[in-house]
């Protein structure tokens, strides 16, 4: 979710009923070597709140001196063990550290030292198919402290093909004491609820479900409510569209939204007739008020696919 989950994209799954958010990952070395900056990965807004900042970093000493420069930052601190991209896993941090137990171990106890507030962390199943230790690492987690855990039940080594195994997920919630949070697969209100029911989650947690799909969490709180399910109509999803792209624009500027929101868009106008030619026709456009321009046109004339 790096690079994607900035203070407006939050505020606007806030606006569907989320009820909490995650900050971008932010690098622990990052935020002692260079504050400043990477301290805009950091901005946020009443409205988002409650808010979880989440760091990232395999040195102890390093985590727990970040852990206290955003103590303030946020309603509660989470540590992500569970991230499988080559530039975190290379520095040994993200899902690397499930190979290192022991570490984990040092990482939670030294940041549950000074951080006063509620700590949570997110892991993956196990490095590879050959080592789930998932219930270890869970295991380390609450007996240092640590209040609630993620688990994206795959391997790091599947990254994000085949499917989640969402018995893993069962099997932690049967192992701890400490809420256990489901991830993974979640693209569909039906999912949400079949997680809550099949594993005994105490939450879900959205990923890539979410991309352009906001909705994803009011219908599973409708399904939650034995309500019916509502879709986005072409105009709807403008609507919504527009109100990113207006927050992003207020936050970063029309040139960084231009490079940043084309991907969101993308993602809204999937499942559309013609968004094949939106996408692509929206690589090409240099300027805010083109995509604007381009973006009104489309969904207003859009229908589903």
């Amino acid at each position: 979710m790096a690079g994607i989950t900035s203070l407006p994209y939050r505020k606007i799954m806030k606006s569907f009923g989320a009820s909490l958010v995650f900050s971008e990952m932010i690098s622990a070395n990052g935020l002692i070597r260079d504050g400043q900056k990477t301290r805009l990965l950091l901005a946020t807004d009443h409205e988002e709140f409650p808010l979880g900042i989440q760091l990232f970093g395999d040195d102890p000493t390093v985590l727990a001196k970040a852990a206290e420069m955003v103590s303030n930052d946020g309603s509660l601190l989470d540590i992500n063990m569970g991230c499988p991209v080559k530039k975190v896993v290379r520095s040994g941090a993200g899902s690397a550290l499930l190979q290192e137990p022991r570490r984990v171990g040092q990482i939670l106890k030294a940041v549950r030292k000074v951080y006063p507030g509620p700590l949570t962390i997110k892991i993956r199943s196990g490095w590879d198919e050959q080592s789930l230790n998932f219930q270890e690492i869970g295991r380390i987690a609450e007996a240092e402290g640590v209040d609630a855990i993620t688990l994206h039940p795959r391997p790091r080594s599947q990254g994000f093909s085949g499917k989640a195994c969402w018995e893993h997920i069962t099997e932690l919630k049967s192992a701890l004491n400490i809420p256990v949070f489901g991830s993974g697969d979640i693209f569909n209100a039906e999912d949400g609820l079949q997680m809550l029911q099949q594993t005994d989650c105490d939450a879900i947690m959205i990923g890539r479900g979410g991309y352009g799909n906001p909705w994803l969490i009011s219908q599973i709180l409708a399904l939650l409510a034995g309500k019916a399910v509502i879709y986005p109509s072409p105009m709807e999803k403008l609507r919504v569209a527009l109100d990113h792209l207006q927050l992003h624009r207020e936050q970063f500027g029309e040139k960084k939204t231009l490079l940043e929101m084309r991907k969101h868009l993308c993602w809204y106008a999937r499942g559309l007739a013609g968004a094949s030619h939106f996408r692509a026709a929206l690589q090409k456009v240099e300027h805010f008020d083109q995509a604007l321009e381009l973006t009104e046109l489309f969904f207003s004339q859009a229908k589903a696919a």
